[in-house]
C-alpha cells in the first residue's frame, strides 16, 4: 500500500489498459487476505444486506470476476464485478482507455469487453459467500437484437450467484443503450427483470447516467418506485466535458474521476429528492477521500463506490476513506455513519 507512490511512475509508463491488465494479473497471484469485519461505526444495512462498511468497488475494475476476493481483502465493504454480457464481447477497438493524470480522471470507451457470463459464473460459483458481498453488474451485447432479453438472460444466469444484481443501462459506450432510460422502455425493462428475478432472488440495483434532465430523473424515480427496485446507483461516467488539462481531453467515451464529482453529487441530490428517500442510493463518481464519501452520505447515499481514484491514489485509499469516515462521523456527533444518511440533502 505504502509502496504505491514509488510504483506509480512505472505503472504510468504503461498505457492505461496494459497497466490495468497487469494489475489484475498481479492481484490474481496475491492471497485473498482477510475481508473487512463489521464495524459498528461503519456498518450499514441496505436492501436486506449487511455491509461491513459503506465503501465499495465500482464495476469496471474486475470485469470478469477474477479478483473480487483480493479486492475485498483490501478493505472494501463490497465489490461489484462486471459489466457482464450474455455472450463474450471484444469491446471497442484500442486504444479505448485513457489516463488523464493532470485531471485525476479517466476516459474510457471500452464497450462492455468481457468473457461472457458463463465464464464468470464458473469463477463466482467457487466463491465463499461469507467472505463478503459481491454484486454482479449485467449488460446487453452490442449486437443484440433484443436488449431487454439480454438483461432477462443476465438475471436468470447470474441471480443465483449474486448478493445483488446491478442493471447497467447507463454506459455511453454501447450505442443506444442509454435509450433504455427513457420512460416507456425503462418500465418494460424493469418489469421484465423483476419477473425474471422471482420472489427469492437477490436485490436489484439500477445504475443510471449523470447526464439526465430533470424530467428524466423524475421518470426514472417513478419507474424505480413502481417496480420495487431495491437501490439506485448514481452515477455512471459522463459524456459531458468540464474543463480538462490533459492531452487526452478530446477523446470520445465516458469521463470518470475528479471532474465528475460535482455533477455526480448534484444528480445524487436530485434522485434523493425525486424518490423522497424511499429508495437507497449508491453514490459513484469523483470519490477520492473520506470527505468526498461523507458529502455523498450526508446528501442521501447509503453506500459509495469508487474506481478511478484507485488509479491515482493506490490500493490503500479504501482503508484511508473508511478511517476518515469514522473520524468525520464522530466529529459531527453521529454515533454511526449510517445515522448521517440524508442529513444534509440541500
Amino acid at each position: 500500500m505504502a509502496l504505491y507512490p514509488l510504483l506509480r511512475p512505472a505503472i504510468f509508463a504503461l498505457d492505461a489498459e496494459r497497466a490495468h491488465r497487469a494489475t489484475i494479473q498481479a492481484l490474481k497471484m496475491k492471497p485473498a487476505g482477510r475481508p473487512s469485519a463489521p464495524d459498528p461505526m461503519l456498518a450499514v444495512r441496505v436492501a436486506g444486506l449487511d455491509f461491513p462498511n459503506p465503501v465499495g468497488l465500482a464495476a469496471g475494475f474486475d470485469k470478469d470476476a477474477e479478483v473480487f476476493a483480493q479486492m475485498l481483502g483490501l478493505g472494501f465493504g463490497f465489490v461489484e464485478v462486471g459489466t457482464l454480457t450474455p455472450r463474450p464481447q471484444a469491446g471497442n477497438p484500442r486504444p479505448r482507455l485513457f489516463r488523464l493524470a493532470e485531471d485525476e480522471a479517466v476516459i474510457n470507451r471500452m464497450g462492455f469487453n468481457n468473457g461472457g457470463q458463463a465464464e464468470a459464473a464458473m469463477r463466482l460459483k467457487r466463491r465463499q459467500r461469507e467472505r463478503g458481498i459481491v454484486g454482479i453488474n449485467i449488460g446487453a451485447n452490442k449486437d443484440s437484437a433484443d436488449r431487454a432479453a439480454d438483461y432477462v438472460e443476465g438475471v436468470r444466469t447470474m441471480a443465483p450467484l449474486a448478493d445483488y444484481l446491478a442493471v447497467n443501462i447507463s454506459s455511453p459506450n454501447t450505442p443506444g443503450l442509454r435509450a433504455l432510460q427513457d420512460k416507456g422502455a425503462l418500465g418494460e425493462l424493469l418489469a421484465a427483470v423483476v419477473e425474471a428475478r422471482g420472489g427469492d432472488g437477490p436485490p436489484i440495483f439500477l445504475k443510471v447516467a449523470p447526464d439526465l434532465e430533470p424530467m428524466d430523473v423524475q421518470d426514472i424515480a417513478e419507474a424505480v418506485l413502481a417496480h420495487g427496485i431495491d437501490a439506485l446507483i448514481v452515477s455512471n461516467t459522463t459524456i459531458s466535458r468540464p474543463p480538462l488539462r490533459s492531452r487526452h481531453a478530446g477523446e470520445m467515451g465516458g469521463l470518470s474521476g475528479a471532474p465528475l464529482k460535482a455533477l455526480a453529487l448534484r444528480r445524487l441530490k436530485d434522485f434523493r429528492h425525486a424518490t423522497a428517500g424511499r429508495v437507497p442510493l449508491v453514490a459513484a463518481g469523483g470519490i477520492a477521500s473520506g470527505a468526498d464519501a461523507w458529502a455523498r452520505i450526508k446528501a442521501g447515499a447509503s453506500l459509495v463506490q469508487l474506481y478511478s481514484a484507485l488509479v491515482f491514489h493506490g490500493p490503500g485509499l479504501v482503508r484511508r476513506i473508511t478511517r476518515e469516515l469514522g473520524t468525520l462521523a464522530q466529529r459531527e456527533g453521529f454515533a454511526r455513519v449510517a445515522d448521517a444518511i440524508g442529513s444534509d440533502p440541500s
